[in-house]
Parts: C-alpha cells; structure tokens; sequence
C-alpha cells in the first residue's frame, strides 16, 4: 500500500541547492510577486519562508528527476495538478542567452 509522505534528505547536493535557489530566484525574484510583496505588505521574513518552501520543493523534484524517479515526480502531477478552470493555457516561457 502507498502511502503519501513527506521526506527530508540528509545528503545535500550542492548543485541542486544552487539551481533551486536560482530557480527560485527566477520565478520570484521579480515580476507579480514584488507587486504582490507590496501590495499586501508581506514582511521580508515571511518572503523568505516562502522562498525557502519552494527552494525545498524545487530540489525535492530535481533530486527525483536525478534519480530517475519518475514515479514519484508522476504521482506529484497527478496530486497537484491545477484543473483548468483556474488556469486554461500554458505559454512556457524561457530566459537565457541564445547563439545567433
């Protein structure tokens, strides 16, 4: 029988804490959520438990995808997924440098 829970890994690797804190950056380092920040005054302490909550959750997922554990990463999908009636279209959007 499976059974939904939440671990914490004691072996840390350092790439993937730095790629989820610059993810974490990437999504709220600016954009909405400055004007969110300020809009209902969200003190910098409470900024950075939900930066830290995400940095978590991002290298939980990266750790599952270096470890091939599809399943998992699967079974977070299907646990989370946002029905379309709160969101109806996806545009991936991607930064970065590029060849020309």
């Amino acid at each position: 029988m499976k059974i939904w829970s939440k671990i914490h890994l004691r072996d840390r690797n350092k790439n993937v804490e730095l790629i989820s804190k610059s993810l974490t950056n990437y999504l709220y380092g600016f954009g909405p959520i400055l004007d969110i920040t300020r809009k209902y005054k969200i003190s910098p302490s409470d900024r950075k438990m939900i930066d830290q909550y995400t940095i978590n959750r991002l290298s939980g997922i990266l750790m599952l995808y270096l470890t091939k554990d599809y399943d998992r990463i699967n079974d977070i999908v299907n646990k989370y997924n946002i029905p379309d009636t709160i969101m109806e279209e996806v545009f991936p959007e991607i930064e970065g440098y590029i060849e020309k």
